[in-house]
C-alpha cells in the first residue's frame, strides 16, 4: 500500500488509537480521525460532526477529527445483545459484538462519506495478503494480541483495514507515544465494559432490567445427581466456571457447570465437571478460507486468554453452513455458550463461531437456553 492514502482512523482517547493515527501521520498517510460516540443522547440518523479532538500538541499531528454519534445502534445491537444472553443463560462478549457493529461499521461509514481509501484502528493484529486472501493474524506481542476479538470481520473489511501497532509490543508503544507528545501516552489501560460501571455486571443488570431480581431470586442449585443443595439470587448473575459467592458448603470447591434459563436453575460440580471434549458453534465466519464442507483438523480458543488446543471441525449440514462441531483432543474446562470458539492455523486466524451448546452428545450436560 503505497502513501498518500487517506485513511479514517478510529480514535477512542487512549494511548493505542493516538499511537496509532500518529505513526500512519509519521509513514506518510492521510490521517483523519474518527471518534464513534456510544453512551450519547441517541440518533437515528447519524452524521458526522467536526470535533476539537487533538491527540498531540504537535503540529505534525494536527490532523482532522469527526464524531459519529452510533448511540442508538449500540443500544440495540450490543446492549440489547448483553441482556438477552444473559436473559437467556448465556455469557455474552460485547466487545467481540461491538467491533463488527459499531467500530468498523461507523469507520467504513466515514470512509464512504470521506471518499477515503481504507480505515485503521489500534488494535493489536496484523493483517497479510496471501494469494488475493487477505488474512487476520495475531498481533506480535502475546500479552496484547486481539485477534480474538476480531473474528467476526469479513474480507472486504480486512482487506481496507489497516492495524500499524500490530508488530509492536505494547511497551514500545508507549515509547512511541511518548515520543510523539501525544496526552495519553500514560494512560493507564481499562479492561471494563464501557457501559458497566465498576465492570459489575451483575449490579448493572439489576438496575438496567426492572424488576429482573424479584423475578428470578431463590432458584435452585443443584448437585450433578439433580439434588437441589441451596438456593441462588438468580440464574443471570452467575458464569460457568464461578466459584465464590455461590453459598453452599459442600465440603469441597465447587463451580458453576450448567445454566438453566427455563428453570432458573444452576447445577454445580466439582473441577473435572467442568471439562468439554466438543462443542456446538453457530453464525460461523471463515474470513480467511473457504467454508468448509469436510471434517478438518486445526487449534482453537474458547476465550481470549485461552490457550490455542488442538480439534477437529466438523461442519454441519443444514442452516446454510452455519454451524459446527467442533471436537477437542484434551478437554477444556469452563467453556460457555455465548463466548466465541475462534480458529487458528499457526498464527492466522480461519474464522470463528458462538458457543451454542457444549458437550451435546451428553445430554444432561448440555447447557439450556
Amino acid at each position: 500500500m503505497t502513501s498518500p492514502q487517506h485513511v479514517i482512523t478510529g480514535l477512542s482517547g487512549g494511548v493505542d488509537s493516538s499511537t496509532a493515527a500518529c505513526l500512519l501521520v509519521r509513514q506518510g498517510f492521510r490521517v483523519t480521525g474518527l471518534n464513534v460516540r456510544v453512551l450519547d443522547t441517541p440518533e437515528e440518523s447519524p452524521v458526522l460532526k467536526p470535533s476539537a479532538m487533538r491527540v498531540s500538541d504537535s503540529e505534525e499531528f494536527d490532523f482532522p477529527v469527526f464524531t459519529l454519534n452510533l448511540s442508538a445502534k449500540f443500544a440495540r445491537d450490543v446492549i440489547g445483545y448483553f441482556h438477552s444472553d444473559y436473559l437467556a443463560g448465556r455469557t455474552p462478549n460485547p466487545c467481540m459484538v461491538c467491533n463488527k457493529a459499531i467500530k468498523w461499521f461507523g469507520l467504513f461509514e466515514a470512509m464512504r462519506l470521506l471518499g477515503a481509501d481504507c480505515v485503521a484502528t489500534g488494535h493489536y493484529a496484523r493483517v497479510e495478503l496471501h494469494d488475493g486472501v487477505t488474512r487476520l493474524c495475531k498481533g506480535v506481542d502475546p500479552e496484547k494480541d486481539q485477534s480474538y476479538f476480531l473474528w467476526m470481520l469479513c474480507q472486504a473489511e480486512l482487506a481496507q483495514t489497516l492495524f500499524p501497532l500490530g508488530g509492536l509490543a505494547k511497551t514500545e508503544v508507549r515509547e512511541l507515544a511518548r515520543s510523539f507528545g501525544v496526552h495519553s501516552a500514560e494512560k493507564k489501560e481499562s479492561q471494563e465494559i464501557c457501559f458497566v460501571p465498576h465492570d459489575d455486571y451483575c449490579a448493572y443488570l439489576a438496575g438496567a432490567i426492572p424488576g429482573l431480581e424479584a423475578r428470578v431470586a431463590g432458584g435452585e442449585i443443584v448437585d450433578q445427581a439433580g439434588k437441589v443443595i441451596g438456593h441462588h439470587r438468580g440464574y443471570p448473575f452467575y458464569t460457568i466456571g464461578q466459584r465464590r459467592g455461590l453459598g453452599v458448603a459442600t465440603g469441597e470447591p465447587v463451580y458453576v457447570t450448567e445454566i438453566d434459563a427455563a428453570r432458573n436453575r444452576i447445577r454445580v460440580g466439582g473441577k473435572a465437571d467442568l471439562e468439554c471434549r466438543s462443542l456446538i458453534a453457530s453464525g460461523m465466519n471463515w474470513s480467511a478460507v473457504a467454508a468448509p464442507d469436510a471434517p478438518f483438523d486445526t487449534e482453537a480458543r474458547i476465550r481470549y486468554r485461552d490457550r490455542q488446543s488442538a480439534c477437529t471441525v466438523e461442519p454441519l449440514a443444514g442452516n446454510g453452513g452455519d454451524r459446527a462441531r467442533v471436537t477437542f483432543r484434551e478437554p477444556k474446562l469452563g467453556v460457555a455458550c455465548g463466548q466465541a470458539v475462534v480458529f487458528y492455523d499457526g498464527d492466522k486466524v480461519l474464522g470463528g463461531g458462538i458457543i451454542a451448546e457444549v458437550n451435546p452428545e451428553t445430554q444432561d450436560q448440555k447447557i439450556l437456553g
